[in-house]
């Protein structure tokens, strides 16, 4: 078959992969909806406040370390001999039934606290939108969770396919509102941020690179798509058989580009338009950057866009990790049974894992824990482990991945992998 090289991404189409899909522009989409949730509300505030030096720096590093590091998380799923293996099937046929009992348990506590963390999100931000903008009366708490819940877990019951059209019609929407209100802003752009523009300059007792070096993990959290990637991976690889490697890097080649893009301009936009001493102040305050600027500005139009573009957000993320939780669970369970002698049906399995997420996200989001800086400072480092460090690991010990050894982005992604996992663990226990 015919090839050509194309980039410096190491991107290789042939015949086949070079024709573009609907397919393809439905996972690219619903890729992207998986990573732009929640966490990107809270980027502007994290990556801004200590300066423009590391925002710049950060905005450098955001697409290598997005794309690098999904692609050989994707590789190595297409790595397993078995095409409809996902991660936790291909991690046992690697390291074996131990290591992948592991790696499944680890996989599963990377993405079901987010899930959790969503539920208890999207329930705060309606009970608001609908108290302060709607100006009405709330549903008791549980009762609203519950519609909530149940209405996304509605979706998923449509399977997989379905998630992935819900989050590629939600982009939209959340896109062009995003980039909208990035627009809106620069009225209001000044010079506070510009005096930032020095390598000495310090925000609230901590260095820029130490702000830079504790950013991070919150890039890592913020552009996420891990729980995504194993059925992205499995159904490229049922569509395109061998090609599925080359067009899966090109897929996320664009999803990613689009990522950086849009919100790398959301968040030089809304740091521009505030001091660093702003940014301070909501992250005192624990709130998003949409909700501090629709109390700083006191403007209708980003007081009534900010619970919208959350919702979609946070819906949009919900259905995307749900997908990565549930693999997880049912990984979990299949090896306990196999274990002792036993097999469930595929089909009654993914009823009792719905069962659980449902029953788990509503006493969650009925109890309303904060969980915010729990999944940002507990589940990046294990993220950081599954995204990052194991399919480096298995580039170097595994037979059939190595052809991607001896690779310059391979050492760059180790070492944001690293710089992650130190960062939170240094926020844990400075």
């Amino acid at each position: 078959m015919e090839t050509s090289q194309t980039d410096t991404l190491g991107i290789v189409e042939t015949k086949e992969t070079g024709t573009w899909r609907k397919t393809d522009t439905m996972w690219m989409l619903g890729l992207y909806g998986t990573a732009i949730g929640a966490g990107v509300l809270f980027l502007p505030i994290n990556a801004g406040v200590g300066g423009l030096i590391p925002l710049i720096i950060m905005a450098l590093l955001a697409f290598p370390m997005t794309y690098y590091s999904h692609r050989a998380l994707t590789r190595f799923v297409l790595s397993g001999k078995n095409s409809g293996q996902d991660i936790t099937g291909v991690v046992e046929e690697h390291f074996g039934a131990r290591a992948g009992g592991v790696i499944t348990l680890l996989y599963f506590l990377a993405i079901y606290p987010i899930v959790l963390m969503y539920s208890v999100a999207i329930t705060n931000t309606v009970d608001s939108f609908i108290t302060h903008q709607l100006g009405l009366i709330a549903p008791p708490r549980a009762l609203l969770s519950l519609i909530l819940i149940v209405g996304m877990m509605t979706i998923v019951r449509f399977g997989e396919q379905m998630i992935v059209k819900a989050m590629s019609l939600l982009v939209f929407p959340f896109v062009i509102v995003l980039l909208l209100l990035s627009l809106y802003l620069i009225p209001q752009w000044h010079g506070a941020a510009l005096e930032t523009l020095s390598f000495s300059h310090s925000t609230g007792g901590s260095s820029l690179w130490m702000t830079l070096w504790l950013a991070i993990p919150v890039m890592v959290f913020s552009f996420n798509h891990s729980p995504i990637i194993s059925s992205f991976a499995v159904a490229k690889r049922a569509e395109y058989g061998e090609e599925a490697e080359k067009k899966c890097s090109r897929i996320l080649a664009y999803a990613h580009t689009m990522m950086v893009l849009t919100v790398m301009f959301f968040v030089f936009s809304c740091v521009l338009s505030l001091s660093p001493e702003d940014l301070n102040a909501a992250k005192e305050q624990n709130i998003t950057i949409l909700s501090y600027m629709a109390n700083h500005f006191n403007v209708p139009v980003i007081a009534w866009a900010a619970p919208l573009i959350a919702i979609v957000a946070i819906a949009k993320s919900f259905l995307g990790h749900y997908l990565g939780a549930r693999e997880g669970f049912n990984g979990l369970v299949n090896k306990s049974l196999r274990s002792a002698g036993k097999e469930i049906a595929p089909q009654k399995l993914n009823r009792i894992t719905a069962l659980f997420m449902l029953v788990t996200t509503w006493l969650v989001a009925t109890l309303n824990p904060s969980v915010l800086g729990m999944i940002e400072n507990l589940g990046g480092p294990v993220i950081a482990v599954i995204l990052f460090l194991m399919p480096m690991y298995a580039i170097s010990k595994v037979p059939a991945m190595q052809k991607y050894r001896g690779r310059l982005s391979n050492v760059f992604v180790v070492l944001l992998g690293l710089v992650a996992i130190s960062a939170i663990f240094y926020s844990l226990f400075s």
